[in-house]
């Protein structure tokens, strides 16, 4: 063989296995099973992995990270106190989707609210809060979009200050990444709020929906979000030693996918710095046995049904059992509150 065949054949075999490495890479990055995410060690500010991450999509209840970053400047700029009491207008105590159960005319704190947003993802707390440090929400709002902007955040609109629905509000996986690691650099404390995993107000109980706080190791935030054109969004960080990492999810099919997808990011991230790997090859060495996952949960589902009935079927009539219906209503009312934002 020619010296002239063998560099034409070392050269297309270059390129088959940069082919073949890009399409691994794109593989696992589809693979993970969201519209886009992107993953950052928030030390050094390194992008570790990214799938499709400036694709437009609706911001949810992520919103309220913006909106708590513009609540903190306000009160380190003295304008406002933690102290602060807040009286809640009818415009706040009746906004839509998940609350953390204000009522009209409640005379509350910045701080109770702020937990409010971190916890339950109030959007009651929400426009309270946006109502408090400004003079309308049409000013508060502006003063979201000018942090965005000055923060870099490009391909972001904000419409609210909750991420409730709204024509022309939109944000990215990279926007809320740049979003979410300035926050935790200028306001590192903010943590406290986000790491708290229930709330008690007005004698109702809500739980912080990130799922990673109690089952994945570091995790201690940030916002989970969701809406029906979006699907399910995360912002959530963890640190591990010295080192913390910042995922975002954006677009999941159900929470727990989200979760799933989060935690999976999360410990790639950190194996990748450790094993010093790409986090994509970490990925595709480890699928998400989607079939096998299925298959399980629609056994369990068959059991619990089966066990449910065999209960019911021993069971004898009583005022206790009467009492049922109550309990599923109420569970019904929960998850209305909970439509958009968690």
């Amino acid at each position: 063989m020619s010296r002239a065949v063998q560099r034409i054949a070392r050269s297309i075999f270059l390129l088959l296995t940069l082919t073949a490495v890009a399409a691994s890479v794109q593989a696992a990055g589809s693979g993970i099973g969201v519209e886009s995410a992107i993953l950052m060690n928030a030390d050094s500010g390194e992008i570790l992995f990214e799938h499709n991450a400036d694709a437009p999509i609706p911001p949810a209840s992520l919103t309220k990270v913006l909106t708590m970053f513009v609540a903190f400047d306000c009160i380190e700029a003295g304008r406002a106190n933690l102290t602060d009491h807040v009286a809640v207008s009818k415009q706040a105590a009746y906004v839509g989707g998940s609350r953390m159960h204000l009522a009209a005319g409640d005379l509350t704190t910045l701080d109770d609210l702020l937990k409010g947003m971190a916890v339950s993802s109030g959007n009651d707390a929400a426009t309270a809060v946006a109502e408090h440090l400004a003079t309308d929400l049409e000013h508060f709002v502006k003063a979201m979009n000018a942090k965005a902007k000055l923060l870099g955040m490009k391909h972001s609109l904000f419409m609210n200050p909750s991420g409730l629905p709204a024509q022309g509000q939109v944000t990215t996986a990279r926007d809320m990444l740049i979003l979410a690691h300035n926050y935790l650099r200028r306001y590192p404390d903010s943590l406290a709020y986000h790491s708290q995993k229930a709330l008690k107000y007005n004698n109702v109980w809500t739980t912080n929906k990130n799922k990673l706080l109690t089952n994945c190791e570091g995790v201690d935030g940030l916002k989970t979000g969701w809406v029906c054109a979006s699907g399910y969004n995360i912002i959530t960080t963890a640190k591990r030693g010295d080192t913390r990492v910042i995922a975002v999810i954006m677009g999941a099919k159900n929470s727990r996918d989200r979760a799933q997808a989060a935690k999976r990011l999360i410990d790639s991230g950190f194996a990748s710095l450790e094993e010093h790997r790409p986090v994509a090859t970490i990925l595709a060495e480890n699928p998400v046995k989607a079939a096998a996952t299925k298959k399980a949960a629609a056994k369990s589902g068959k059991k619990r049904v089966k066990s449910k009935s065999k209960a019911v079927a021993k069971s004898k009539p009583t005022l206790k059992s009467e009492s049922k219906p109550v309990k599923a209503t109420a569970g019904k009312k929960k998850a209305k509150d909970e439509i958009v934002g968690g």
